[in-house]
């Protein structure tokens, strides 16, 4: 293999180790996010849940009960998401040995 398809190999490499970086920082902020409606979702159980008697039953209630369920439906397809992206399962490492094992 001469110079120039070997450094087009490695500039490759460095391409896809970028794409592997970018997805997992995205999996990581889609975990941030997931953790944030979470804590959200508690706090709108806990205003739900604590509110007097009289109030249950009022529209009130019934708007911050639908707020939870909407928060839960929003935890669960973002859990639905991050099971996806590691459902694809990538071999990374496969794929840079394969080019690596190439340049030699």
């Amino acid at each position: 293999m001469n110079n120039t398809r070997r450094k087009a190999i490695k500039q490759t490499i460095d391409r896809f180790c970028s794409i592997r970086k970018k997805l997992e920082e995205l999996v990581s902020e889609v975990e941030s996010v997931k953790s944030d409606v979470e804590d959200i979702q508690w706090e709108e159980e806990e205003y739900r849940d604590n509110m007097p008697e009289n109030l249950q039953g009022s529209e009130r209630y019934d708007k911050a009960d639908g707020a939870c369920t909407s928060l839960s439906d929003a935890v669960d397809s973002l859990d639905d998401m991050i099971g996806a992206i590691g459902a694809l399962d990538f071999d990374f490492d496969d794929v840079t040995t394969s080019l690596e094992e190439a340049m030699e």
